[in-house]
């Protein structure tokens, strides 16, 4: 079966192409890292789309060949299976490079803390000395696990941030402040062009749901959608912002176009916060299901609250999320339902 492009992500890209634009991204040569997984895949959809020349650089231990193998029969788009902590990632001069190569669920990357340690640690070393080499844009896609539960909501990108170092999450929350401290010693010992962005919970098509990938909202879906109990963790009191991906990947996009990012990390997600609790309940009305709501212990240094304060985000890129919650909710279940049907796995 030849590869394609659905019809949901098909649309969603029109309208992003319409909203960034084009012409600044054409012609130049990006690498990906993750770029076969949920955020990164629609980075090299939109690039290869805009006319720039891609390479995607994927492990594929968490990332999905179909998310991309419709890119690949593309002359301005090229796949290797690399691991960057080991690979050595040398070549044609890239313009930019965004790492966004990461262990990201929770029960994943609990799974693999040396490899997610190691990922954001030799692995954002490797990477930032070839853009040093070749004078090319640095884009990190950072998370709001480096606040850890925070004690200030919204929080804002000057918080320090409220982290166990020797927790079960700390080979993610603490991989990536490693990895912010050594991109902004980059910055100032050679002046590299390196640009931060802390992702608060982004989803959409391509989010997993199977296995230990899938997060709350994925999770939800599928099990809505297959009939099954919906699962909570704890009460369902603690609170999330989700950001729809299209608005996630703008603001990237904005961040590797806009000059002033250099040397700058700014938060990016949607600062409307919802229950989980609240959350499921909205999930189980929107796929119609008979699902019962089921209670399960609540994971260990699961944070209490998030939401992001995005003052900064505003003032050096003039973005903030467009796509409301329900609207982008009933987007990503029309997705997996369409591929539910399809006998496709999530």
């Amino acid at each position: 079966m030849k590869p394609f492009m659905d019809s949901i992500i098909r649309t969603d890209l029109a309208q992003l192409l319409g909203q960034v634009g084009e012409r600044k991204f054409s012609a130049h040569r990006y690498l990906v890292t993750g770029g076969a997984g949920f955020l990164g895949s629609w980075l090299c959809d939109f690039l290869s789309e805009a006319n720039g020349v891609v390479e995607c650089a994927d492990d594929l231990s968490t990332g999905l060949t179909e998310n991309i193998d419709h890119l690949e029969s593309r002359s301005n788009f090229r796949f290797q299976k690399a691991d960057v902590t080991q690979a050595k990632l040398n070549g044609t001069q890239h313009h930019a490079i965004i790492h966004m190569a990461s262990h990201a669920s929770p029960e994943e990357y609990q799974k693999r803390p040396i490899e997610t340690l190691t990922v954001n640690s030799v692995g954002t070393l490797n990477l930032l000395e070839l853009a040093r080499k070749n004078d090319s844009i640095f884009l990190y896609t950072s998370t709001s696990e480096v606040y850890g539960d925070p004690s200030v909501i919204p929080t804002p990108e000057s918080y320090w941030g409220n982290v166990s170092s020797i927790g079960p999450r700390s080979c993610y929350d603490e991989g990536k402040r490693f990895s912010e401290a050594i991109c902004m010693a980059y910055f100032r010992t050679y002046g590299l062009d390196v640009r931060i962005v802390r992702i608060f919970n982004t989803y959409g098509p391509r989010l997993r749901a199977d296995g230990f990938y899938g997060r709350a909202l994925s999770r939800f879906i599928d099990q809505g959608l297959s009939g099954s109990a919906i699962t909570v963790y704890g009460e369902g009191e603690q609170t999330r912002s989700f950001c729809y991906v299209t608005d996630t990947v703008r603001a990237l996009l904005m961040a590797l176009a806009e000059p002033r990012m250099k040397g700058e990390v700014v938060n990016v997600g949607n600062p409307n916060e919802i229950t989980i609790m609240k959350l499921a309940e909205k999930i189980k009305d929107l796929t119609q299901t008979n699902s019962r709501i089921t209670f399960h212990p609540r994971p260990p240094h699961d944070p209490q609250r998030r939401s992001p304060e995005i003052t900064r985000v505003k003032e050096i890129l003039g973005w903030s999320p467009a796509v409301s919650l329900e609207d982008g909710l009933r987007k990503t279940i029309d997705w997996f339902r369409e591929r539910k049907q399809s006998g496709k796995v999530n």
